[in-house]
């Protein structure tokens, strides 16, 4: 509906998933997994309810289904949002669209290799309740967590040739612990 939806879906192609978009609820029937990409969280929210998503999204991921939240869709999955993640996000937690940066983050999982993350006007985990797991941080702040099955990042990892956030994410729906190694654009 709105966010950087179409370089996700390039790096999901690139790890060999087959993606669809989705406008609709029925758009959600027979998706392996679902990602809410960056944008604008008002936005989202109001598209969400408006387009009666925001229950068949909660059903999706009730019933185990995969989803990677980034940036504003990190904030979609928190307590104020979807109620789905028991977390709570800080919007623009960084600073405005002008203190947008990039920094390399160790996340847990993905080998000794930092990720680049590119930060735009992003927010992080304000809170974490006891079951989520805090994957990565920067400055004391959580910016990567898991909790079952949804996997959320404060920043954009469709941004860069390291995929191996999105097989983290594929990984979850497969049942797979660890992801494939999926640094560079090779695969």
């Amino acid at each position: 509906m709105q966010g950087g939806f179409e370089a996700h879906r390039v790096a999901l192609e690139r790890l060999g998933a087959h993606t669809s978009e989705v406008r609709t609820p029925a758009d959600l029937d027979g998706l392996d997994g679902l990602v809410i990409p960056g944008g604008e969280s008002t936005t989202m929210s109001i598209q969400l309810e408006t387009g009666g998503l925001e229950q068949p999204i909660r059903d999706m991921v009730g019933a185990g289904r995969p989803v990677l939240g980034t940036c504003a869709g990190l904030i979609m999955l928190d307590r104020a949002h979807l109620g789905l993640m028991d977390i709570e996000a800080r919007r623009n937690a960084f600073g405005r669209q002008v203190r947008s940066f990039e920094q390399d983050v160790t996340v847990n999982g993905l080998g000794d290799e930092p990720l680049r993350a590119v930060f735009i006007r992003a927010p992080w985990i304000e809170h974490a309740g006891s079951g989520v797991e805090v994957l990565a941080e920067v400055d004391g702040h959580p910016v990567v967590a898991r909790e079952r099955n949804m996997l959320v990042a404060a920043f954009h990892p469709e941004l860069t040739d390291d995929l191996r956030l999105h097989a983290l994410f594929l990984a979850l729906g497969s049942g797979q612990d660890m992801p494939v190694d999926a640094r560079t654009s090779d695969t």
